[in-house]
């Protein structure tokens, strides 16, 4: 089977390849054989949406342990009693997790290394998209904050942690959640540097709301390209996931005007059930195996990534891409940590 980078790029346009993955084409359902007793999992953002439905699945397949990491615990506690009712046995917990904040991540992947004896399956399920620019505390840009520094920071904290703690012959793995949007990434001020960092001024980069969410994912997927280098997926399984437009998430709660219109038309004849969404999520994270490493998953089927991570041009973009970051996440012990895991 081939790997993502080793397929062409997508060359069709939006409306087509909307059609080809949402009206022609279905996430496959889960095989009957699995079963995953003994098990845990942690799952971001899924106090609604896409992470609550995709717990609730998990929990179905006979999940022994749930973490559900949420900004809010309180909305989190809400949504327990229909946890509880797809696997009355399991035990759930609710856990605080602020994306927008590197000491909350940071706090987090602490509890789960002091806490947990094992962890099987992380889900970065949380993401958002924004009608208007905004910064938070770590002078990030907030989509940025959220959909890339904060989710990569998690999972890269998370690896040496889940490689310890695996029992068994599963291997633990970590699925990130993408979009086929990132094909549509404009980026048309890729040439600055450094480059991350000029996102965060409006000078520099001129807001475009749809461009940075899609921005979001793109650099997204580089940085997985990049990190499955040097991550076997005999320790630790990394894929992507696209789970496709989909009904009743709060991924564009933010938006409005013409932008909500939009996708409020397109979801009306398009979207698929968060049922049928989340089959994507199962798919990636207990059915695929190693091929699946540095992956991004389309319906069950490998896919390939945006079209700005191909050639000399996509190879060089990658490259500014994990060294920045890289050198972003050097105060948390990152670079330790990857050095480490490539040994």
């Amino acid at each position: 089977m081939k790997h993502s980078r080793d397929l062409p790029p997508y060359t069709a346009g939006f409306g087509s390849m909307i059609v080809t993955h949402q009206l022609k084409n279905s996430p496959p359902p889960v095989p009957d054989n699995i079963d995953l007793s003994g098990k845990l999992a942690i799952i971001t953002g899924a106090s609604s949406g896409l992470g609550l439905e995709s717990a609730k699945q998990l929990l179905s397949l006979g999940l022994s342990h749930l973490i559900i990491a949420v900004r809010s615990v309180q909305r989190g506690t809400a949504v327990l009693p229909s946890l509880k009712a797809a696997n009355s046995k399991a035990k759930i917990e609710v856990w605080e997790l602020e994306m927008e904040s590197y000491d909350s991540v940071q706090q987090f992947s602490q509890r789960c290394e002091g806490e947990l004896e094992r962890i099987d399956i992380v889900i970065l399920n949380a993401g958002i998209s924004v009608l208007e620019f905004s910064t938070v505390a770590t002078g990030h840009e907030i989509t940025m904050q959220v959909n890339y520094y904060s989710t990569f920071l998690l999972l890269i904290l998370l690896l040496p942690i889940l490689k310890a703690k695996a029992s068994g012959r599963f291997v633990p793995r970590i699925v990130v959640i993408s979009s086929i949007m990132s094909q549509f990434a404009k980026f048309a001020h890729s040439d600055k540097r450094p480059l991350l960092a000029s996102l965060d001024d409006t000078k520099i980069v001129p807001w475009d709301k749809l461009d940075r969410y899609n921005i979001s994912k793109l650099v997204g997927q580089m940085f997985v390209a990049k990190l499955c280098e040097q991550v076997s997926a005999k320790d630790v399984l990394i894929n992507m996931v696209e789970p496709g437009s989909v009904k009743g998430t709060g991924l564009f709660r933010n938006a409005g005007g013409i932008v909500a219109v939009a996708f409020k038309a397109m979801f009306a004849l398009t979207a698929r059930t968060v049922e049928v969404g989340a089959l994507t999520y199962m798919d990636a994270a207990v059915v695929k195996g190693e091929e699946s490493h540095g992956c991004l998953m389309v319906n069950g089927e490998i896919a390939p990534l945006a079209a700005k991570t191909y050639g000399k041009e996509g190879e060089e973009l990658m490259e500014v891409v994990w060294k920045e970051t890289v050198e972003e996440f050097a105060p948390f012990g990152c670079k330790e940590i990857l050095d480490d895991l490539s040994a």
